[in-house]
C-alpha cells in the first residue's frame, strides 16, 4: 500500500474512536414495544394535547380493551352503500347506488377523507373522545334485502365496568338509517354528548357558482331555521332552542340527523366556503348536544337521513315538517305546489317517461284548466277594443283635465256594463302558478339529469352556446336556447296582445314594457333549470294558440249589440246595477261632490 494512504486510514480511524468518545449519545425514545407493555390495553389512538390528560387516564385502566387494527364493515342496501368502522364506531362512507354526479361518478354524501363525525363523551372523571376509540361489533360484510333491515352494534369499555354502545338499524331499502346510544356511565346526567359533524359537500352538480348560492343547513325547532346561503363568504348560526332535526342540504340531496324524543341541545351551524376552491362547494359544520340523561336511559334514539330530497320520501319521514327541505315557495304559494302542481307532475310521471313530454302535458293540462278564465279576459279586451274609439273621444275632448277624462271613464264604463277591471283578473289569477313553477321546478329532482332535445339535464341550464367570457348578473358563461326561445316567444304574444289590446292612457307605455320585461327575464333565467324555461316557452305558444282559437269562436257585432243594450237598460233604469257598477256610481257622486267643494271653494277665496 502507498504509505499516504495508509497515514490517511489510520488517520480516519482515530477520528471516528474519538468522535464516539468525546460526543455524548443522546438519550433514546422508549421502543413502540416498550409504550405497549407500560400502556397495557390502551382504548384511545393518537390523542390530540387538548385531550391528552382525559384520554390517558381512560387508556392506562385495566378494564379498556386491546388496540386493535382500524377494520371496515361494508352494508350494502338496495338503494346505498354504507361503510362503518370499528374506529369511533361511526359511518365512515355512504353511497348512493341509484344517483351519479354530474359528471357521472358515484354519488357520496359521507365520503371518506371529506366528513368527520367527533363525539365527546363526558364521564365522572372527564371527557372522553368516542371517536378515538376502538370499537368491537359481530356484524359481517352481508347485502340486506330489500324488506329486511340489520342491527349493527358497536361497543367500547369505559373506565369502572362501564361501557357505551353505539346501534344502528340499516334497512333493506330507502336512505332512513336508525341511531341510538346508551351507555350504563354514572353522573354526569346534566350534561350533554357533544357530536360534531364537519361535511365537505363535493360538487355533485354541474354549476359550482350555482350551487354555492343555494346550499345550506336546515335546522327546525318550533319552525324551519336556514343558514344564509352567501356563495362568497362564512355563515354561521347559534340557537339555545331545542332542535328536533336538521339537515345538511346539497341543492338535491340531504345528509341529516332527526331526534325522537330528546331535542338537540346547543346547536351551532357553520359554512365555510373557499371560492377559489374547484372541487369543494362549502364545508359545513355542526354541533349538536345529546342530553346525556336520555343515553343513560337508552332513549337517546335518533334517524340519519342520508338520500335525495325528494318531495315524496321527506314527506314520509316521521318528523315534524321533514317535507319543508323540499323549497315549494312562499307561504301563499306553497299549497298550490304541494297539493296541485306536485302531485299532478308525479300523476303525469306513470303515463310518460320523458320529462320533455311530460313538460308539455303538464302545460296543456293547465291552460286547459283555467281556459274559462282566458276566455273572460279575452272577451274582456274585445269589449274594451270596441270602446277605444269613445274613450279616445274622451280624451281629445279634456287632454289637460286626468280626472275629467277619469270620470267621463267611469261614466261610459257604467253605462255599457263594462269593468276595466275584468280583463285584468283572469291574467292576475293565473300568475300564482307560473311563480309556483318558478319555485318548483328548480327544486325538482326528478328532472335531474332527464334529458330533452339538446339538454343533457333539463334540472339545469342548456349551455347551447359556449362563451369565452363570463357574463355578470347571473347570465354566466353560456347562452340557453330554451331561454332564447321562451323570450322570443314572450315577445311574439306581447305583439300579438298588442294587436288586441287598445292602448291604455298613463305614463308608462304598457305595451313597450311588454317587449322590455322578456328582454330582462331573459338575462335572469339564462343560468335557471332548462325545464323552467322550456315550461314558459310551451306556456307563450299555447297561450297564442288558445287565443287564437278563442277568436275563431268571438263574435265582435254580437258583443257590440250586447254593449248598445246595456247602455239602453242602463238609461231607462230597466238593468240591474253590478257591485261594480255600484262601486263607479259612488266614485263618480264622490267625484262631484269633491268638485263642488272646490268650486265653492274657489268663489270663497276669490271674493275674498
Amino acid at each position: 500500500m502507498d504509505k499516504n494512504f495508509i497515514i490517511g486510514l489510520v488517520l480516519i480511524m482515530l477520528m471516528l474512536i474519538g468522535y464516539q468518545i468525546l460526543v455524548p449519545k443522546p438519550v433514546e425514545p422508549a421502543p413502540v414495544e416498550q409504550v405497549k407493555t407500560v400502556t397495557s390495553k390502551p382504548s384511545v389512538q393518537s390523542p390530540t394535547a387538548s385531550d391528552s390528560t382525559n384520554l390517558s387516564a381512560q387508556s392506562t385502566d385495566s378494564n379498556s380493551v386491546a388496540q386493535v387494527a382500524p377494520k371496515d364493515l361494508v352494508i350494502e342496501t338496495n338503494d346505498t352503500r354504507i361503510v362503518f368502522s370499528n374506529k369511533g364506531g361511526i359511518m365512515k362512507e355512504v353511497m348512493l347506488k341509484k344517483y351519479k354526479t354530474y359528471d357521472q361518478k358515484p354519488l357520496y354524501l359521507i365520503a371518506e377523507n371529506h366528513n368527520s363525525f367527533r363525539i365527546n363523551f363526558p364521564t365522572a372523571t372527564g371527557d372522553v373522545r368516542l371517536t378515538d376509540m376502538f370499537f368491537t361489533t359481530e356484524a359481517q360484510n352481508q347485502k340486506v334485502g330489500e324488506k329486511d333491515s340489520l342491527i349493527v352494534t358497536y361497543r367500547a369499555p369505559l373506565k369502572g365496568n362501564q361501557f357505551v354502545e353505539q346501534t344502528y338499524v340499516v334497512h333493506g331499502s330507502g336512505y332512513v338509517i336508525d341511531y341510538g346510544i346508551k351507555s350504563n356511565a354514572t353522573g354526569s346526567s346534566d350534561k350533554l354528548v357533544q357530536l360534531d359533524w364537519n361535511n365537505d359537500l363535493l360538487q355533485l352538480e354541474n354549476d359550482m357558482h350555482k350551487n354555492r348560492e343555494v346550499v345550506t343547513i336546515n335546522y327546525y325547532t318550533d319552525d324551519l331555521q336556514s343558514l344564509a346561503t352567501s356563495p362568497t363568504a362564512t355563515e354561521e348560526e347559534k340557537t339555545a332552542e331545542p332542535v328536533k332535526w336538521f339537515t345538511i342540504k346539497h341543492k338535491y340531496f340531504l345528509a341529516g340527523l332527526i331526534a325522537d324524543k330528546h331535542p338537540f341541545g346547543n346547536v351551532a351551524v357553520r359554512a365555510d366556503v373557499n371560492p377559489a376552491d374547484s372541487t369543494i362547494v362549502k364545508t359545513m359544520h355542526v354541533s349538536a348536544g345529546i342530553p346525556m340523561s336520555a343515553v343513560q336511559k337508552g332513549e337517546a334514539n335518533y334517524q340519519f337521513f342520508l338520500g335525495p330530497n325528494d318531495y315524496h320520501l321527506v314527506d314520509k319521514v316521521k318528523a315534524e315538517n321533514f317535507d319543508q327541505n323540499v323549497y315549494l315557495g312562499y307561504a301563499f304559494l306553497k299549497p298550490i305546489n304541494k297539493f296541485f302542481l306536485v302531485p299532478l307532475f308525479n300523476f303525469l310521471e306513470k303515463f310518460v317517461s320523458n320529462y320533455g313530454l311530460l313538460i308539455i302535458l303538464l302545460v296543456i293540462f293547465v291552460k286547459t284548466i283555467l281556459t274559462p278564465l282566458t276566455y273572460k279576459s279575452y272577451i274582456s279586451m274585445a269589449k274594451m277594443r270596441l270602446l277605444a274609439p269613445e274613450l279616445e273621444q274622451i280624451r281629445s275632448q279634456n287632454p289637460d283635465d286626468m280626472a275629467k277624462q277619469q270620470q267621463d271613464q267611469m261614466k261610459l264604463y257604467q253605462e255599457v256594463g263594462v269593468s276595466p277591471l275584468s280583463g285584468c283578473i283572469p291574467v292576475l289569477a293565473t300568475m300564482p302558478i307560473l311563480f309556483s313553477l318558478f319555485f318548483l321546478f328548480p327544486n325538482l329532482i326528478e328532472l335531474r339529469q332527464q334529458p330533452f332535445l339538446w339538454a343533457s339535464d333539463l334540472s339545469t341550464y342548456d349551455s347551447f352556446i359556449k362563451l369565452p367570457f363570463t357574463v355578470p348578473f347571473g347570465v354566466g358563461n353560456h347562452i340557453s336556447l330554451f331561454t332564447v326561445l321562451m323570450t322570443a316567444s314572450s315577445i311574439g304574444y306581447a305583439y300579438y296582445n298588442n294587436q288586441i289590446t287598445p292602448t291604455q292612457p298613463g305614463p308608462v307605455n304598457m305595451k313597450v314594457l311588454g317587449y322590455i320585461m322578456p328582454l330582462m327575464f331573459m338575462f335572469v333565467l339564462n343560468s335557471f333549470p332548462a325545464g323552467l324555461t322550456f315550461y314558459y316557452f310551451v306556456s307563450n305558444v299555447v297561450t297564442i294558440a288558445q287565443q287564437l282559437l278563442i277568436k275563431r269562436f268571438v263574435n265582435e257585432d254580437k258583443i257590440r249589440n250586447i254593449l248598445e243594450e246595456n247602455r239602453k237598460k242602463n238609461a231607462n233604469g230597466e238593468k240591474k246595477q253590478t257591485k261594480f257598477q255600484k262601486y263607479l256610481e259612488k266614485s263618480l257622486q264622490a267625484a262631484e261632490e269633491a268638485k263642488k267643494k272646490q268650486a265653492e271653494l274657489e268663489k270663497r277665496s276669490k271674493k275674498k
